[in-house]
């Protein structure tokens, strides 16, 4: 079992009880039976041709398939039928607060509690300069590495929020050479080719894999605070933006987080590709059973300002300045993904084909699936 005890899971599971206190799990039961937790927090497999076959990292399998978030599935689920993979947990539906000022202090109580981690002279930091990360850095006595192009928005970004934080700023400044080399490995490390996956997950790659070259070997992250928190346009603009059903924005930012397990077994298995183990503060229990009873206008305010609650929380961490600072996609922010659409280009997949930088991450890699 990863992530907790086994005697901790089996309670939860027989509880039936989605938020126990762990910052996620996965594995293997007493009983035999696979289980993952709620938001899929930590990546596990099953091997669908092979009935007794079972991994945290799919490389370790010919076919493997990603036990569902929240379910419960034997450990020979190839031969198992499909009533047979259980739901065991779901998100739950608390009651929204009422008061403001009550929810951001218990949201500013619930990031400390989760922010109290034991530090150690193995953890680095993950740092954009953005409120996210910025309060998981704020723990850590750590080195913080961004990733980037010289001329991009989160180099800039981190540089200034390190300077408002007081703290010494590693800076991987990328080239379009590392781009390159770096697109297979993080689409083999992933088992995906889609442009959107490996422009997301390959800055955070290449930290971990500057961090365990550094001679760490985990990597704090701020992952997960965009979808409990409203940090995607998508959730500021529901009902009217297409992305999403919802038709409020605090049902959006719901709908949202059950995106959170596909997100998060790419991103946890591209930084163990790289060599670190993930720690993601803000993706702990107590954390998002606050962020669940956050109402709309917490989320986002009147004036289109997202993670509203967070940022007010935040200002017990960070300055001001970083707190409130908008701050855009890794993918972007980075110019990760201009990038990748020029490695494109160059190799001849035009923008007129049809996904033309998964068709260009695929070639680079042979038979990873997309």
């Amino acid at each position: 079992m990863r992530g907790a005890s086994v005697e901790h899971v089996a309670s939860a599971v027989a509880d039936g009880d989605a938020l126990s206190g762990t910052t996620g799990f996965a594995g293997r039961l007493p009983d035999g039976r696979l289980v993952r937790d709620v938001l899929g927090r930590q990546p596990l497999f099953y091997d669908r041709d092979d009935a007794a076959a079972w991994s945290f990292d799919p490389s370790d399998l010919d076919t493997p398939e990603s036990v569902p978030a929240g379910h419960v599935c034997p450990a020979g689920a190839s031969d198992a039928p499909a009533e047979e993979f259980e739901q065991i947990f779901s998100l739950p539906d608390p009651a929204l607060f009422e008061d403001d000022r009550r929810a951001v202090t218990e949201l500013r109580d619930a990031l400390a509690a989760s922010l109290d981690v034991t530090a150690s002279d193995s953890l680095a930091v993950a740092f954009s300069g953005g409120v996210d990360s910025a309060v998981v850095a704020s723990a850590f006595d750590a080195p913080l590495y961004v990733v980037g192009f010289p001329e991009s928005h989160d180099v800039a970004a981190a540089r200034q929020a390190a300077r408002l934080m007081d703290r010494e700023l590693d800076v991987i400044e990328l080239s379009l050479s590392d781009v390159e080399d770096a697109v297979p490995e993080v689409a083999r490390e992933t088992n995906r080719t889609n442009a959107m996956d490996v422009s997301i997950a390959l800055p955070l790659f290449l930290a971990g894999k500057r961090a365990a070259e550094d001679g760490y070997d985990r990597l704090a992250v701020g992952q997960g605070a965009d979808e409990l928190f409203g940090g995607y346009a998508k959730v500021a603009r529901a009902p009217e933006d297409p992305r999403v059903e919802a038709d409020t924005v605090r049902g959006a930012a719901r709908e949202v987080v059950g995106t959170l397990p596909a997100q998060l077994e790419r991103d946890v298995l591209a930084l163990r590709g790289a060599g670190v183990e993930p720690v993601a503060p803000l993706l702990d229990d107590q954390v998002v059973r606050v962020a669940l009873r956050l109402p709309g206008e917490l989320l986002v305010d009147s004036r289109g300002e997202r993670k509203k609650a967070l940022r007010l929380a935040a200002r017990e961490f960070v300055p001001d300045p970083v707190a409130f600072r908008e701050k855009k996609a890794v993918q972007y922010g980075s110019l990760v993904s201009r990038e990748l659409d020029r490695l494109a280009r160059q190799a001849g997949f035009k923008r007129r084909m049809d996904d033309h930088v998964s068709q260009y991450v695929a070639s680079q890699v042979g038979s990873v699936d997309s």
